[in-house]
């Protein structure tokens, strides 16, 4: 994973804390009771969100990992449940590559490896875009010089 992930992760998880800390200031400033209860709502929503961006995006970098070898695609997800998959190469139907607006802000892409597994696609976010465009070459030429039904 690109560590400019880390920034991507702490803006986007940013975004959301700003709508909901702007809607409990558009409460504060609004006329009715209970002004120390949405004062203390505020304030513990700021302590979460400083929290949350301090620690999320640190800890989903430490966690998340992914690996590629000739003979399957190795991803490990997951908070306090970790998910270790792996998917053999004979086993890929199709890999794509995405990048929303945000993404292409901080150059970054998601690969998507989908097999006929009934857990679902592998996904390994947080690549540079020329770390994610080779990975997409590389897995998609790997997987059409293995043999194998991809089923």
């Amino acid at each position: 994973m690109s560590r400019t992930a880390i920034w991507y992760w702490t803006v986007r998880a940013a975004l959301g804390w700003l709508i909901l800390i702007a809607a409990q200031v558009g409460w504060l400033v609004a006329q009715g009771d209970y002004l120390g209860v949405r004062v203390s709502g505020l304030v513990i929503t700021v302590v979460v969100a400083a929290a949350h961006l301090a620690v999320m995006p640190q800890w989903r970098f430490r966690v998340h990992r992914w690996e590629t070898t000739p003979t399957a695609v190795y991803t490990q997800s997951g908070w306090f449940k970790q998910e270790w998959r792996i998917a053999p190469v004979s086993r890929i139907q199709t890999v794509d590559s995405e990048r929303g607006p945000l993404e292409r802000l901080f150059g970054l892409a998601n690969v998507t490896v989908t097999t006929a597994s009934a857990a679902g696609p592998l996904k390994i976010s947080g690549l540079g875009q020329d770390t994610a465009q080779r990975l997409v070459a590389e897995l998609t030429a790997t997987a059409q010089a293995t043999a194998g039904d991809a089923t």
